[in-house]
């Protein structure tokens, strides 16, 4: 009986000093030299190019914030929009760089760094706005109206909130769905981030326009974030070390420039405060 019990004692010695000795995930890509961050296609948020590049103010943040971490190889897992969260949980990827506002709901779920912008929403709709949908509340005023959104999406609760029903919902995977469906009276406007729609709008020439003039609540301002499992609050200090002292300065700046974003952007929200609600 003593020996059994010595031997179940030092299997347990043994399962703790693995537990001890186990890499976190900081300490593997500082190792490797390799993190893979999760996106969606999302313009300008994180992308991919006709030639197969991902780029995008997300994607190009975190390039340069692992790289000041000594992490020189960034790879990229392309996934859908609400399958980003399941994905990091199940360690597809490391990060989530994709632009992902940080919600007191997702902050159950995921570990964020500090919000690297902030940014409002507005509408997509058919050039001249046919049915003069300048809010979520519009779009829920007019029983007959239909609002595109990408699953998983806050738009998707700020519609709800604002009484949009589901069967005026038209949830899709992605931001060009979303066009798709405006262009083909599928919907009658998209809703997403000012510079999605205002992006969406440019490319897809003159039979869709981002409304200039879109009412919402203030709170209903997005601050996005790089995203980390629960366990990896090393990781997710770290990056905010360095995401503290380069933000706002030239360099940043000069990265974020290409996909619209300037000092406006900025904000001193905490993911901390944010996730407090």
């Amino acid at each position: 009986m003593l020996g059994a019990l010595s031997m179940v004692a030092a299997a347990g010695l043994v399962a703790h000093a693995a537990a001890a000795n186990a890499e976190t995930t900081l300490q593997r890509i500082q190792r490797t030299g390799e993190v893979r961050i999760g996106y969606a296609n999302e313009t300008p948020f994180a992308y991919t190019t006709p030639d197969g590049t991902v780029t995008g103010e997300s994607p190009e943040i975190a390039k340069k914030v692992f790289a000041k971490l000594g992490v020189k190889k960034v790879d990229a897992v392309l996934t859908e929009w609400g399958s980003l969260i399941p994905g990091l949980r199940a360690g597809r990827f490391d990060v989530i760089a994709a632009g992902m506002y940080i919600t007191p709901e997702r902050c159950k779920q995921v570990a964020f760094a500090n919000p690297q912008y902030q940014i409002q929403d507005t509408l997509l709709t058919l050039k001249g706005n046919p049915k003069s949908l300048k809010s979520y509340a519009d779009v829920g005023k007019n029983p007959d109206s239909k609002l595109a959104v990408m699953a998983g999406s806050v738009e998707l609760g700020y519609a709800r909130d604002s009484g949009v029903k589901d069967g005026q919902l038209l949830q899709v995977p992605d931001t060009t769905a979303q066009l798709q469906a405006v262009r083909a009276g599928r919907a009658d406007a998209a809703a997403g981030t000012a510079l999605t729609m205002k992006g969406l709008a440019s490319k897809a020439g003159p039979t869709v326009e981002a409304i200039p003039k879109f009412t919402d609540d203030p709170k209903h301002t997005g601050y996005g974030a790089l995203a980390f499992r629960p366990d990896d609050t090393d990781l997710r200090d770290a990056v905010n070390q360095q995401l503290k002292v380069w933000l706002g300065t030239p360099d940043h700046l000069k990265t974020v420039a290409p996909f619209g974003f300037d000092k406006s952007n900025l904000t001193d929200k905490t993911a901390a405060a944010l996730c407090a609600g």
